[in-house]
């Protein structure tokens, strides 16, 4: 609810979560369900095939999932899924071009939040390599979580519990950093994270970091670090690994959307090197206007 008493919309109401059914994608599919669990929203699992009829016995199991998490007993109906207060559904794009695919999927089928796994080799999603053309590019502007192919994210795969405790928050004065520090003190409320450690930095010749409001988290603290100008992007990695980040969350320019780490930005340079999950939140997208 606003300061006029106006009920706000929910932050997230549908999530979207392409797969090409590696090990990496099914780590990313239990941060999109349990996201999808927490917001009480939609779930769309993706794959892109070719002949368009490919794959279906891959997807990874809903109900399995939420049954050894002990959110459902054995043997239940599939509506005991929606009775949990998410609507759930798997989608085979027949298009030869996965990014394509999920751009046209975005156009009809607009998602508040993409949970993707990343391949650090490649820089990305192994099967999100391509260009796009400029246009699309503009109108993917959705949060998106990325989880590096190797990493077991915070969401546990066993029993569907959350660690998360460190939080690292790279800021400069372009793209603006505030929806970034909001959007990781919802992010902590909604997960029921009981204590932990904000930390934001600020990479710089200049001695003096970007003037932001710290929300308060109860039993959560902030901490600022200030760096010497250099290296952006190693100091970002070196950092996350100094204080072994459970989470990266930081502000892209609103134009690149979820492809900003597919296009050379600062994000696809993280996303190669940095072993924590990455939380992208583009400026002037339903992100920001929401968080803030």
């Amino acid at each position: 609810m606003n300061q006029n008493g106006e009920q706000r919309a929910p932050i997230i109401q549908s999530v979207l979560h392409p797969t090409d059914f590696s090990e990496g994608s099914r780590v990313a599919f239990y941060h999109a369900l349990k996201a999808s669990l927490l917001a009480h929203s939609a779930l769309t699992l993706l794959h892109v095939s070719p002949n368009g009829n490919s794959g279906w016995s891959k997807f990874p199991g809903l109900r399995e999932t939420l049954v050894s998490w002990g959110l459902l007993p054995e043997g239940s109906p599939k509506s005991a899924v929606s009775e949990l207060g998410i609507i759930a559904r798997k989608v085979i794009a027949p298009e030869p071009d996965p990014v394509e695919a999920v751009l046209a999927f975005l156009w009809k089928n607009p998602s508040d939040l993409i949970v993707l796994a990343t391949h650090q080799y490649k820089g990305g999603a192994a099967w999100l390599h391509k260009s796009v053309a400029e246009p699309l590019v503009r109108r993917a502007t959705q949060m998106t979580l990325f989880i590096p192919g190797d990493s077991k994210g915070f969401v546990s795969a066993e029993d569907g519990s959350v660690s998360l405790s460190r939080v690292l928050i790279p800021i400069a004065e372009t793209p603006r950093p505030q929806p970034a520090l909001e959007a990781a003190a919802r992010l902590v409320t909604s997960l029921n994270c009981a204590n932990g450690i904000f930390t934001l930095l600020h990479v710089s010749r200049s001695g003096e970091m970007p003037e932001v409001h710290c929300p308060e988290v109860e039993g959560w603290e902030w901490q600022k670090t200030l760096r010497g100008g250099g290296d952006v992007i190693k100091t970002i990695v070196e950092t996350a690994d100094d204080i072994k980040a459970d989470l990266i969350v930081m502000s892209t320019d609103g134009r690149n959307g979820f492809l900003d780490a597919l296009r050379g930005s600062h994000s696809e340079r993280i996303l190669r090197h940095c072993k924590a999950p990455l939380l992208t939140i583009p400026v002037g997208s339903f992100a920001e206007v929401y968080l803030s």
